[in-house]
């Protein structure tokens, strides 16, 4: 039996807490609607500034009354130390268990245009829940780092022990994370594992603004029959992962031994997929939801602060956490779309 099925059975058997924060977010609101399918308690934390109450509403159609009355949401700020302390032990069932932080700014691009913001919630909101969940002695702390913290290091794929210099702000939190992570272990004993995240998609990932991601982005775009820009020659490679493996490494990371902490595992697919490959399969998987989009995409210049090509080697998170991804990328990709045609309006011209 693969590692992941065996601890979601024993979750089911002996439920235990956990604390997600960014969970009205893209990720937080998946993790939260598998840990309630599988009879946990969670308790929630969002500020709602990337993060919407309609995913939360999503998610509670998505499960049972009882499930959903599991759920305990707080609405407040990593940025604030009392209200990282308090929701450590805001569970009606008792002390949080397992914490998983994924509040944080994200995206380069948004980072570059606000350095000060970006700092304030990914180090300062870090430190907070670090504090917290050590001063509250959760069971484990697992955190969402970041691929932008392999900066200009050219090698592929990439290996967690080799990174080089940032190339954003964004990827100096990221890596200020990890450092803070490391010292709390050697200082005081407690041991974190951080997750690199690498282009994590799908349902409920937000299409709008000037910081959405290329996919979420683009499948906007030719559901209303807009263009699509490609920075560059389209060329640019990067590793695409469905959100349900990040959802897995993340519940791998939170149940893992003592021995498996204290590390970084990058949460990826192991692939590589080019923008010119990703926007001919969400072409082809719109096509099979009823959508036909026939313009061409338009290239203009590369931006700052990207990379050229990533791509992750997941060999340390297979071996020591069990990881074994369960969606391809168009495997993903068709997964997905459904999801972005029923909320997407296309347009009326």
């Amino acid at each position: 039996m693969p590692r992941y099925d065996e601890v979601k059975l024993e979750l089911t058997r002996k439920p235990k807490i956990w604390l997600v924060t960014g969970v009205a977010g893209f990720i937080g609101s998946n993790l939260l609607e598998t840990l309630l399918k599988l009879d946990q308690q969670v308790v929630g934390l969002d500020n709602f500034s990337t993060g919407f109450q309609k995913n939360l509403d999503e998610v509670k159609s998505l499960v049972t009354d009882d499930q959903w009355n599991r759920f305990e949401f707080i609405q407040g700020d990593i940025c604030d130390l009392d209200t990282c302390k308090r929701v450590m032990n805001h569970s009606s069932a008792g002390k949080v268990n397992y914490v998983l932080h994924q509040a944080a700014l994200g995206s380069v691009p948004r980072s570059i245009d606000d350095p000060i913001n970006t700092n304030k919630s990914n180090i300062d909101g870090f430190l907070n829940m670090l504090v917290a969940a050590k001063d509250a002695g959760v069971d484990s702390f697992t955190y969402a780092a970041s691929s932008s913290t392999y900066g200009d290091h050219p090698a592929l794929p990439k290996v967690e022990e080799n990174i080089g210099d940032p190339l954003s702000p964004y990827a100096v939190t990221k890596y200020v994370n990890e450092l803070y992570a490391n010292v709390f272990a050697r200082v005081y004993g407690f041991k974190t594992i951080g997750l690199r995240y690498f282009n994590v998609f799908g349902p409920r990932q937000n299409p709008d603004g000037a910081y959405a991601a290329v996919i979420p982005k683009w499948t906007a775009a030719m559901i209303k029959g807009e263009q699509v820009f490609i920075n560059g020659d389209g060329e640019t490679s990067r590793d695409f992962s469905f959100v349900a493996n990040a959802v897995q490494l993340n519940i791998l990371a939170a149940t893992a031994a003592d021995a498996a902490k204290d590390e970084i595992y990058n949460m990826a697919l192991g692939d590589r997929t080019t923008l010119n490959e990703l926007f001919v399969g969400i072409k082809d998987a719109l096509k099979e939801n009823g959508v036909q989009y026939t313009n061409e995409p338009v290239y203009r210049d590369f931006r700052p602060g990207d990379v050229r090509h990533s791509q992750a080697d997941i060999s340390k998170a297979k071996s020591k956490l069990g990881f074994e991804p369960i969606h391809r990328i168009v495997q993903g990709i068709y997964e997905a779309m459904p999801w972005y045609v029923r909320n997407i309006t296309p347009s009326s011209k």
